[in-house]
């Protein structure tokens, strides 16, 4: 079978010219497990910094020979797990950039093509998508009324935000983007009021006019600026999710950091967010999200190549912002 592997040891974020496409001998069906065709595989940011061994304690994989990791949409092909047959689909964080995978039983679930697309499980319906469920619905609680405030908002976890946070009542969502093509997608295809452009020299002035009141709820994925700004127009009693710092995961200077002077002065709660922290509860995040996946209340956009030896020049765009949703290759 074909795999994408390391050249070498990365020191910056990786680009195309960091892997190679290799010939290996395609995995056997483990004892009590699944071999796997894969479909779709998901790249996502995180990936970036775990090549480098600097996501959360993980080792990054070795070079020439390590899977490179990431979520797996596939079809069973063969299995030895009780519960699990032939034919059926999976989606596994524990996958990787190849052609087949062996799995354990523990680390798939079933997914359903009926009740949803079979690509949206990489997605909206992925960890992206348990992402955006988990900082809207359990920890800002997002409710009628609410103002809400996302940045990357074009990238997968930001639009599914913003349109969940809609489901739930929120009255205004704002979304902050890097150009033109992003913030209409944003605006048309997730369906936002507004969508302000952080490459246009006056767009901290936009947030003023679309929330002359302020926001009531922010959702944090880009870095220390970029709170500091939705804390200056925060009210009072205000939620924040703190997921993810795009702008620093390839920093080696100082950590991210932010004044705590306005957290205090706006009593605002601020929510740290883990997506680990719900992989148990996909089946309640999917039973929520995805009709309304199916029925297109909540859209989704991808950015998909077809073929494996493809993944690495998307994984340089995605790794320079270029992308517009989220990054897929089918195979």
């Amino acid at each position: 079978m074909k795999q994408v592997v390391l050249k070498q040891e990365l020191d910056a974020k990786p680009k195309a010219a960091d892997f190679e496409l290799i010939d290996v001998e395609t995995p056997e069906c483990p004892k009590d497990g699944l071999l796997v065709k894969v479909r779709y595989i998901s790249l996502d940011p995180y990936v970036g910094t775990r090549l480098r061994g600097k996501h959360m304690g993980e080792a990054a994989p070795a070079p020439r020979t390590g899977l490179i990791p990431g979520a797996i949409v596939g079809e069973i092909l063969e299995s030895q797990a009780p519960g699990f047959k032939p034919g059926q689909f999976i989606h596994s964080m524990e996958g990787g950039w190849a052609e087949f995978i062996a799995l354990k039983a523990e680390d798939v679930q079933i997914v359903d093509p009926e009740a949803a697309p079979l690509e949206s499980y990489i997605g909206v319906l992925g960890m992206p998508g348990l992402t955006a469920w988990a900082g809207v619905t359990q920890l800002a609680k997002v409710r009628d009324g609410d103002v809400f405030l996302v940045n990357a908002a074009a990238g997968p976890v930001g639009g599914t935000a913003g349109q969940i946070a809609r489901m739930k009542g929120a009255k205004t969502l704002i979304g902050i983007a890097g150009g033109q093509e992003k913030c209409r997608e944003v605006e048309e295809s997730y369906g936002f009021d507004f969508c302000l452009d952080y490459k246009q020299a006056d767009w901290k002035d936009g947030l003023k006019k679309a929330a002359p009141d302020g926001i009531s709820v922010h959702f944090e994925n880009v870095g220390s600026d970029m709170l500091s700004l939705a804390m200056s127009s925060m009210q009072l009693y205000g939620r924040a999710v703190l997921c993810g710092l795009a702008a620093h995961y390839h920093e080696d200077g100082p950590p991210a950091m932010t004044s705590i002077g306005m957290v205090i002065g706006k009593r605002a709660s601020l929510h740290g967010l883990v997506v680990y922290d719900y992989y148990s509860r996909w089946d309640e995040f999917r039973n929520e999200v995805a009709p309304w996946v199916k029925s297109g209340k909540v859209a989704y956009i991808h950015d998909e190549v077809s073929g494996l030896e493809k993944a690495p020049a998307l994984m340089e765009k995605l790794m320079n912002g270029k992308n517009v949703g989220k990054c897929v290759v089918a195979l």
